[in-house]
């Protein structure tokens, strides 16, 4: 081989490598939901969270938890693959005070590729709503999950970020500003259960 042919190979492999990286952080983007309009709402709302934990600040929220602690050192084991948790949660003292085009702004990002609509539940009833939105990557690997809940009076997007083990994911529920959430599974239960 020439000089010529392997100062070629080289700058191919080089773009290869930019492109396959900004693909990637491109991707990471579409995982990662823009929440800025839901600020306006902070000002007509009772109660609010604003939770936004990635890169180095979840990771030093790992170095808090208790590894001698089983349910703790659990979570510390998910929070190692993940990469951003993201909440905003409102709740009004009367109806009307967000509108559905504040969420469906949110559920438009979720129509980019990759990201499936796994549950939907709609009670006519209490006017109570709860949607999940997965995002897989490569394999079966899930690497984004959104969680919209709204009722009348209140309004939660929960958008987390990484490699994510649904197993221990209920781990989370309660904590970082996630709201409770029971995850239903299909196991069997004895008699006395």
């Amino acid at each position: 081989m020439n000089l010529v042919t392997i100062k070629s190979l080289r700058l191919i492999c080089l773009l290869s490598l930019i492109t396959v990286v900004a693909s990637l952080t491109a991707h990471a983007q579409d995982i990662r939901l823009q929440l800025n309009n839901l600020d306006k709402l902070e000002a007509r709302a009772r109660d609010s969270v604003d939770v936004t934990l990635d890169g180095a600040l979840l990771h030093l929220a790992e170095k808090f938890l208790n590894i001698k602690d089983p349910k703790e050192a659990a979570v510390k084991e998910l929070l190692a693959g993940l990469k951003g948790i993201y909440v905003k949660s409102f709740e009004f003292d009367k109806e009307g005070e967000y509108s559905t085009s504040d969420v469906d702004a949110i559920r438009a990002q979720l129509r980019a590729p990759g990201w499936s609509r796994m549950i939907g539940v709609k009670s006519k009833k209490d006017g109570e709503n709860a949607e999940v939105y997965m995002m897989m990557t490569t394999g079966s690997q899930i690497g984004g999950i959104v969680v919209i809940a709204t009722n009348p009076k209140q309004l939660t997007v929960v958008n987390i970020i990484g490699t994510i083990d649904l197993d221990k994911l209920s781990q989370l529920s309660g904590k970082f500003g996630i709201p409770s959430i029971e995850l239903i599974r299909n196991e069997k239960k004895t008699p006395k259960e």
